[in-house]
């Protein structure tokens, strides 16, 4: 099973650079059966630039993720905290064998009827996951 993710084109950069090696989410994907992730760069570039497996999924408390992951997250504590205000669990999500697509796929010529997702999609069946 995939999944499509949305994710601002700086932290993609990051991602993509080697910097940012957790994806962070205040929620997940229900199903965890999924072992791939698509990165839906939103805008201005409105592309899926690249595909990941998921390494490990570390569950907890933001204070925790950050001692655990902090030298690998890509972000500095103030976003990291940021985003995470208010709430007594976060997901990173680990990022392996990260390959970015030599030609960004339009999700709008490969979906039927595409709206960027909020967070995530899951991709079964669709042209792109094959």
């Amino acid at each position: 099973m995939d999944v499509l993710l949305s994710i601002k084109p700086k932290y993609v950069r990051s991602i993509i650079e080697g910097e940012k090696r957790y994806e962070f989410r205040k929620a997940i994907f229900k199903d965890r059966s999924v072992n791939r992730i698509f990165i839906y760069s939103s805008a201005p570039v409105k592309k899926i630039v690249a595909v990941f497996e998921i390494g490990t999924i570390l569950e907890d408390h933001p204070d925790i993720l950050w001692d655990r992951v902090r030298d690998y997250a890509g972000i500095d504590d103030s976003e990291f905290f940021t985003y995470f205000a208010g709430r007594s669990k976060g997901y990173a999500i680990g990022i392996e064998n990260l390959q970015e697509l030599d030609e960004p796929i339009d999700p709008k010529e490969a979906i039927p009827e595409f709206v960027p997702p909020q967070s995530y999609c899951y991709l079964d069946g669709l042209p792109i996951a094959e």
